[in-house]
């Protein structure tokens, strides 16, 4: 059908969701407005290099955990 895009099912934070099929995993990020350089993320227990975010897609089923660092501590 023409003007119907493909989903997929995933898991993101634990939380099932639907998304679009073909979209890479940075895709996925800026849809959650969430900054590349400030998160890890881990896919089906692997955790990915930065570098990746952009080539690997998102397959029906995977399972995202998007992990965010948090500045500040303290200083000894």
């Amino acid at each position: 059908m023409t003007g119907v895009l493909d989903t997929i099912h995933i898991h993101v934070n634990g939380q099932a969701r639907t998304w679009r099929d073909g979209g890479t995993v940075a895709d996925l990020l800026q849809d959650l407005d969430i900054q590349t350089e400030r998160v890890a993320v881990e896919l089906n227990l692997e955790i990915l290099d930065r570098a990746a975010f952009g080539l690997r897609r998102l397959q029906n089923g995977d399972r995202v955990e998007i992990l965010g660092f948090i500045g500040g501590g303290s200083s000894y």
